[in-house]
């Protein structure tokens, strides 16, 4: 049905609750799409039906280097005949070191089109020095027979890593190469014959596409064996809820990184699936590269947009002066995607407002949650909700089980053909990561926008897996009260950590925002900007003052000059805290946190 608002086609929620003793399993009753086998059909089918549609692009000078449908097939074909030749196959990954290009998205749809997983990474393991930890962990656990980069001698100290001897490398360009490398040109030139349709009959749903390691947020990353069948199940149940982008073939222009799922999995098949454009923004949400998205966004701003909060809180502050981008950005608008956190309401309406002011109608704007386990999406908004913050209702095919606490929080458990198997070469976590009825236990915790009234949607909770007890016996949601906290000292802090478990009271780590801190002689090597402190204890004491009970209140606080390190794993590819390592690691500073008669300690 056609939505009044937006002009789009689209199905309403309609959800479906089941109470099974304490838990409740809601699904959808809108139905699934069919499901192909295998991506490889997707890239056949376009290639025969609209051989000349731009598929991949990416800027090259000042122009933009582009590849239709049938010629990417030509290319995919060529790759991994010569992948075959080298007697690849299920047993033989593809490490992908750098980051989103074309000839990273050609090499890794050579292999699935071969049966041969990749496995990308984030690019900093390899260009920053000290994350070298986390590119040695993965090499060590996945023990690649290849390995990719685009530029052999940007990325030549990763290249001369040990764990590398004996891998071949290939790479679009060789200059500056520490080793023997094969160039990516030389591995396309091999010609398709009966070894690659054999290999390519072989594939099926349960064929694995790719290896995408979590982010290590609460331990160290694991590789989802991610399927055919978990890519090519997302895509239609997304397009069974959105029909409008089988509409019209849809376009990006996007900078999400691919070795996460978001940027890799739901939006490269998104565009793959429905004969789609995927243009690939070199910028990012960040000082030095936004200009070089804002320049995209003008050239080919696409149909649908997909960013992370902080990207559209950037957007909208750079087309309030521009009027031209505001045009360029709305022109063929379709739908406004955000995730990884709930955009900021006034955002969000000012989208809305320009969105009227230029096209005299509003997008889709919507989120959802997934995690890398379920390729992702599993729970989505598809229809206008005029707020931010909801995460939405069961895609066909899911199950969603919740099982309320003793407020109206519910942890969430998810099944479905999106979700993952098990993890790379471990059957222990594989196995602990599913309860007794085979539900993914996915650690984070929902609540409804409104008890009685399903259809509106699920909102996030937190993640449970961060609770803990005091030594009352009290239960501390540390997920929810970190998000009320970073709210609370918005423009003060970059981050926190919420401290307390088998403590009397709750504490804090906060780490200032870095334009706070100044070099210095302090036991941690800086000076805090004296007026933060006193602004962050009034807001702890305003806090403290609204607090319904112990679970709620945070009584200290400790700031830390030092920022969370890449090196020693406290920060993620993602961006986000690793909390079991920043306490394991400031383990002195914790107990600074609680005691009373430490000199910098912030007590409410």
């Amino acid at each position: 049905m056609k939505d009044m608002v937006t002009g789009l086609s689209m199905v309403p929620h309609d959800v479906a609750v089941e109470t099974r003793g304490r838990d409740m399993v809601l699904t959808t009753r809108v139905p699934m799409d069919e499901v192909v086998e295998h991506a490889g059909i997707w890239l056949n089918r376009w290639a025969n039906y609209t051989p000349g549609r731009i598929f991949l692009a990416e800027r090259s000078g000042e122009g933009w280097r582009e590849h239709g449908y049938a010629e990417v097939l030509e290319m995919v074909r060529g790759l991994a005949a010569g992948l075959l030749a080298r007697g690849m196959g299920p047993e033989t990954p593809i490490v992908i070191m750098s980051g989103n290009g074309v000839d990273h998205a050609l090499l890794s749809f050579a292999a699935q089109y071969a049966g041969i997983p990749t496995v990308p990474l984030a690019e900093q393991y390899s260009l920053i020095e000290e994350a070298h930890g986390r590119l040695v962990y993965v090499l060590d656990k996945i023990r690649p027979a290849m390995a990719f980069v685009d530029d052999a001698g940007r990325y030549a100290r990763a290249l001369a890593l040990p764990q590398l001897e004996g891998v071949e490398i290939v790479a679009a360009r060789t200059e500056g190469a520490p080793c023997k490398v094969t160039p990516l040109a030389e591995l396309m030139a091999a010609t398709p014959g009966a070894a690659l349709e054999e290999a390519h009959a072989r594939v099926g749903p349960s064929t694995v596409a790719k290896v995408l390691f979590t982010s290590g947020s609460s331990s160290d990353p694991k590789g989802v064996l991610t399927t055919q069948r978990m890519m090519c199940a997302n895509q239609a149940q997304m397009s069974s809820v959105l029909p409008f982008l089988k509409d019209r073939p849809p376009a990006i222009t996007c900078w999400l990184p691919w070795n996460h799922v978001f940027g890799g999995s739901h939006n490269v098949n998104m565009m793959l699936a429905h004969g789609g454009t995927m243009r690939i923004d070199l910028g990012k949400p960040t000082a030095r590269g936004f200009a070089t998205t804002l320049e995209n966004i003008r050239a080919h701003p696409g149909t649908l947009s997909f960013n992370v909060p902080v990207g559209y809180s950037m957007l909208v502050q750079a087309m309030e002066e521009d009027r031209g981008l505001r045009e360029a950005f709305f022109r063929d608008l379709d739908l406004i995607f955000y995730a990884g956190a709930s955009l900021p309401q006034p955002v969000w309406t000012r989208l809305e407002e320009m969105a009227m002011e230029i096209r005299g109608r509003l997008p889709l704007m919507i989120s959802s949650w997934g995690m890398t386990e379920t390729a992702p999406a599993t729970i989505m908004v598809h229809e206008p909700i005029g707020r931010s913050g909801i995460i939405g209702v069961p895609l066909p095919g899911t199950e969603v089980k919740l099982s309320p606490d003793d407020e109206l929080r519910c942890e969430l458990r998810v099944k479905g053909p999106n979700v993952m198997q098990g993890y790379w070469g471990d059957p222990e976590k594989s196995a602990a990561a599913f309860d007794a009825d085979g539900f993914l236990v996915t650690g984070d915790a929902v609540r409804f926008v409104d008890p009685g009234d399903p259809d509106r949607g699920l909102v996030f909770d937190g993640r449970v897996s961060e609770d803990f007890k005091l030594t009352t016996g009290t239960w501390v949601q540390a997920g929810k009260l970190r998000l009320d906290t970073l709210e609370a000292m918005r423009g003060l802090v970059q981050d926190v950590v919420i401290c307390g478990h088998d403590r009397g009271e709750i504490g804090l780590f906060i780490f200032p925002r870095p334009d706070r801190v100044q070099e210095g002689n302090s036991s941690d090597g800086a000076v805090i900007d004296g007026h933060l402190q006193a602004e962050i204890e009034a807001v702890m004491r305003e806090m403290e003052r609204r607090a319904t009970g112990s679970a709620k209140k945070i009584t200290r606080a400790l700031l830390l000059a030092e920022p969370p390190s890449l090196k020693d794993g406290e920060i993620t590819d993602k961006g986000s805290l690793n909390i079991r390592k920043i306490i394991t690691r400031r383990a002195r500073l914790l107990e600074r946190l609680y005691d009373n008669e430490d000199p910098a300690l912030i007590r409410v």
